[in-house]
C-alpha cells in the first residue's frame, strides 16, 4: 500500500509542477530564462518539487548510503510542515486575491490544496512519529530561511517578488521582515504541532 501511494502521489506532484511550468512559459511576460528563474522563485513550486522528489526517492528501499535521509524519522514530518505552510498561506492570504481559470485553476488546486492533504495523509500513515523530536525543528527552518534570503536578495536586483507579503518595493523592508518573522513563527508552531500530534496518536495506539 505504501509503495502504491508513493507512486500515485509522486505522479500527481510531478504532473502538477510540470504543468505549472508549461503554463508559466505559455503565459510569460519575460524571457524563457527569466520566467524559469521566477518559476523556481515560488515557495509553492520548490516545496511541491520537494514533495515529488521525496515520494520518488521513497520508492527506493535502500535505507543506507546517500538516500538514508529519506527514511529517517523527521524527514517526512519536515516535508509535511513545508507543504502544510504552502496550503495554509494560500488559503488564508492568497486565495482571496487570485482567481485562476481553466487548467490553471486545476493545477492551482493540486499544488495548494490536494497535494498538501495527500502528504498529511501519508504522514499520518507512515511517519515513525515517536523518534521525531523538537530538537529537529531548527534544522527544518534552514530551508525556509535560505529561501527568504534568496528571494529578498534577488528581488533587490530584479524587482520581482513572488508573493505580495514579501514585496519590499511595495511594503518596505521593515514590513517584509515583520511578515517574514510571523511566517517563521508559524513554521515553528506547525512543526511543534505535528510532533505533538504524532506522539499523541502513537500513545493512543
Amino acid at each position: 500500500m505504501k509503495t502504491t501511494l508513493s507512486t500515485l502521489f509522486a505522479t500527481i506532484a510531478w504532473l502538477a509542477v510540470l504543468t505549472q511550468y508549461y503554463l508559466m512559459i505559455e503565459n510569460r511576460v519575460a524571457s524563457i530564462f527569466e520566467t524559469t528563474i521566477r518559476f523556481f522563485s515560488f515557495f509553492t513550486i520548490l516545496t511541491n518539487l520537494l514533495v515529488a522528489i521525496y515520494f520518488t526517492l521513497s520508492l527506493i528501499r535502500k535505507k543506507n548510503g546517500s538516500l538514508s535521509i529519506i527514511h529517517k524519522p523527521g524527514t517526512l514530518t519536515a516535508v509535511t510542515v513545508y507543504i502544510t505552510i504552502v496550503g495554509l498561506v494560500y488559503q488564508i492570504i492568497l486565495r482571496p486575491i487570485w482567481d485562476p481559470k481553466g487548467l490553471q485553476m486545476i493545477v492551482n488546486e493540486l499544488l495548494h490544496s490536494v497535494i498538501p492533504v495527500l502528504v498529511i495523509i501519508f504522514w499520518y500513515l507512515y511517519e515513525e512519529k515517536i523518534p521525531v523530536t523538537y530538537q529537529q525543528i531548527p534544522k527544518w527552518l534552514i530551508y525556509p530561511l535560505i529561501y527568504l534570503i534568496y528571494i529578498l536578495i534577488r528581488g533587490d536586483f530584479s524587482n520581482f517578488y513572488p508573493y505580495p507579503f514579501v514585496d519590499v518595493a511595495s511594503l518596505g523592508l521593515s514590513k517584509v521582515l515583520t511578515n517574514s518573522a510571523g511566517l517563521i513563527v508559524l513554521f515553528i508552531c506547525i512543526s511543534a504541532l505535528y510532533i505533538k500530534l504524532g506522539k499523541t496518536v502513537m500513545n493512543k495506539k
